[in-house]
Order: C-alpha cells, then sequence, then structure tokens
C-alpha cells in the first residue's frame, strides 16, 4: 500500500514536470521578447495590448468549446489571478524590461520560486520542510549570483537598478497568479482557467490598450512585432496552459523551483538565436541550480489544508 503510494507520488510528480517544464521553456523567452518589443513600442502599449490580443485567442477558444461560465465559489481565485497575471505581469514587465537589459532581469525574476513556494503556503495548504526551504534559498543565491556577475560586463549592468523594484512586483503579481491558478487547475482544466482570467480581465485594459496605441502609435521593425506577438499568444496565454497543470499536478513548490532554471534557458536561446556566446560561469551556476532543485524535489512537500489539496 505504502510503496503504490510512493509510486504515484513520483509519477503525480514526473507528469507535472514534463508540463512544468514545458511552461518554463515557453516563458524563457518572455524578457528578450518584451525587450524587443519596448525598444520600439512605448511600455504603455505593450503592457495594455498584451492581456487584449491574448483575450480574442481565448474568448474564441471558450467559445469554441462551449465552456460554460466559471462557478461563482472560483471567483475569489479568478480575481487574485486577474490582479496578479492578467494585469499585474503585463504592466510591470513591460515598464521593468523598458528601462533593464534583459539578462538583469533575471537578478529579481531568481526571486520567483520561493516567492510562489511561499503563496503555496499562504494560498493552497502547502508546508515544504526545512530541507526544501534550504535547497530553495541556495537556488536563488546560485542565480542571483550568476545575474550579477553575468550582467556586469556590460557598464552599470550588474548594479541594482529602480526597475528591478517594478520587476520585484512583477515577481509578487506572478506568484500570487501561479497560486491561484494552480488551486483552480485542480478542479476544471488549466486552459480554461487561463483563458476565463484573460477574457475576465481584457475589459480594463481595452480603453487603456486603445488610448496608448492612440498616443504612442504601433509603427516598429518587424523584430519588435514577432516580440510583441510572443508575449500576448505565448508568455500571456498559451504558456499558461502547461504551467498551471504542472503546478496543479506536481505540486506548486516543487513544480516552482522550476523557473530556476529560466535565466539558463533565456541565455541558451540567446545563444541559438543571437549567437552569443555561453561562458564557464554559465555552466558553472546551473550546475548549482540543478543540485539545489535535485535536493529540494527529494524533499517533503505537506499539504495540511485538505480543501486545497489536489
Amino acid at each position: 500500500m505504502m510503496q503504490k503510494k510512493v509510486e504515484n507520488t513520483a509519477n503525480r510528480i514526473a507528469v507535472g514536470t514534463a508540463y512544468g517544464m514545458l511552461g518554463m521553456l515557453s516563458f524563457s523567452l518572455t524578457l528578450p521578447a518584451t525587450r524587443a518589443a519596448v525598444l520600439y513600442f512605448h511600455p504603455s502599449v505593450v503592457a495594455f495590448v498584451r492581456p487584449v490580443v491574448a483575450a480574442v485567442f481565448a474568448a474564441a477558444l471558450l467559445i469554441a468549446t462551449k465552456s460554460r461560465f466559471p462557478a461563482r465559489q472560483h471567483w475569489k481565485s479568478f480575481v487574485l489571478i486577474v490582479l496578479g497575471v492578467v494585469i499585474g505581469v503585463p504592466i510591470t514587465f513591460a515598464w521593468g524590461m523598458h528601462s533593464l537589459p534583459a539578462a538583469h532581469g533575471a537578478i529579481t525574476l531568481a526571486l520567483l520560486p520561493l516567492c510562489t513556494a511561499l503563496f503555496a503556503k499562504l494560498r493552497t495548504g502547502e508546508h515544504p520542510s526545512k530541507r526544501f526551504w534550504a535547497a530553495s534559498l541556495a537556488g536563488s543565491a546560485a542565480v542571483i549570483a550568476f545575474a550579477v556577475t553575468h550582467s556586469a560586463g556590460s557598464a552599470g549592468v550588474g548594479a541594482i537598478r529602480t526597475g528591478d523594484a517594478v520587476l520585484f512586483l512583477s515577481v509578487i503579481a506572478s506568484s500570487l497568479g501561479y497560486a491561484e491558478g494552480a488551486r483552480l487547475t485542480r478542479v476544471m482544466p488549466g486552459w480554461e482557467v487561463t483563458s476565463w482570467s484573460i477574457v475576465m480581465g481584457a475589459p480594463f485594459m481595452v480603453i487603456p490598450a486603445v488610448m496608448a496605441v492612440r498616443t504612442y502609435g504601433m509603427s516598429a521593425p518587424p523584430s519588435a512585432w514577432y516580440g510583441l506577438a510572443y508575449v500576448c499568444i505565448v508568455s500571456q496565454w498559451l504558456g499558461m496552459f502547461a504551467w498551471y497543470k504542472g503546478l496543479a499536478i506536481g505540486g506548486i513548490a516543487h513544480i516552482g523551483q522550476l523557473q530556476l532554471f529560466q535565466p539558463f534557458c533565456t541565455i541558451l536561446f540567446a545563444a541559438v538565436l543571437l549567437a552569443e556566446p555561453i561562458t564557464i560561469g554559465t555552466l558553472i551556476a546551473a550546475l548549482a541550480v540543478v543540485a539545489s532543485v535535485a535536493v529540494s524535489r527529494s524533499s517533503i512537500v505537506e499539504i495540511r489544508d485538505q480543501s486545497a489539496a489536489p
């Protein structure tokens, strides 16, 4: 009986990891895509257009599948997701990346796994062990140290900037949205959670989007349009399908640690797409992160609030 329970837990974490990796990889291009967009589009255009465009695709999917409007008992969670992921993240990402290089953003976003685990504790009844917290802190420290060292080559890039404070708000908004989204994905499909959240939040962004476009225009080279399209369709919508499902199946705290790999995946994409070099320091930091994630994933995460458990 005990062995079967252990096997089921291992299988659940493995499946959750697969979905989580897919979501994390899709988010790895968000920072450079946002940076590419805000170099030519005004940050307010990117911030407000992003959820509006995503809402068009989300609404089309909901209509095509004849999905029913969420039950009233879930509205509170949807409000928190809208405030965090649909409104908070696009605005803070756009304004943060307007003043920061993409690599520098990893300094602040390295705190995302820790913050996600904290909201998992506060909102979903997950209680990671001390070993988990220690491993998570070590992994976050490795990523932050790497980010500071990696970005120090550019004049002043290694220093903490005002944009970091904006991205820190993005960390809080993302973590809250991830935790609430994972809770809902335990009772409804992740694609419905994501799509309904975007559709609910989009009306608040339409008027600001129209005003931003009228004020600043949409004239930009193809690179900026590609970046905008990516954050609208993948970062805001499609990527969340896999991410929510991974968090719900494998556990928010456990799967959230996969985000420690995100800066390295971003650099890998930059190497492939932009021919940027990968240094020895990158490999050493990546190995440290792999070790910390391995330890944190083998640690116990107790669920005390059974009403929030899967």
